[in-house]
């Protein structure tokens, strides 16, 4: 496994149960987890211990993409998803692992991100950047108090 590693820290003004729903609901993951100029396709979604996901990103402006999966290694509802990511493509090999944590705070949810295992073919600052705008659409998500029609 490689050594690159990001690590991330927010305060998002929703419940932790509203964004622990946006990571384990296939539509939601696809509108935010994919960087700016990226579409995303989950194939398969499996939220449960032991369970996996497909899915794939796409650039937008030029039509080339990549596709990874993984496996869910722990689940607390609300508190934590540890999952494993490994790319189809054989020029990014090895896997990783991404840890989530939630915690109630007065002022909403502390999510704080570890992934580590980054193949060396990525730069870590290229990631840590995704992840930046990863986190900005998720807050864009998760924030809105939308009322009931």
């Amino acid at each position: 496994m490689s050594n690159n590693t990001v690590t991330l820290h927010r305060v998002l003004k929703a419940s932790p149960e509203k964004v622990y729903r946006a990571f384990t609901d296939a539509a939601a993951i696809a509108s935010w987890l994919p960087p700016y100029g990226f579409t995303c396709t989950v194939h398969e979604m499996k939220v449960e211990k032991g369970g996996g996901y497909k899915m794939s990103f796409q650039n937008f402006s030029t039509g080339n993409g990549h596709s990874f999966g993984g496996t869910y290694v722990e689940l607390k509802p609300n508190e934590l998803l540890k999952y494993t990511d490994k790319f189809d493509d054989p020029n990014l090999p090895g896997e990783m692992l991404t840890t989530v944590s939630l915690r109630q705070t007065i002022a909403g949810t502390e999510i704080n991100i570890t992934q580590a295992g980054i193949p060396a073919a990525i730069p870590v600052e290229f990631c840590y950047l995704g992840w930046q705008e990863s986190l900005e659409k998720l807050a864009r998500l998760v924030e809105p108090v939308i009322p009931d029609a």
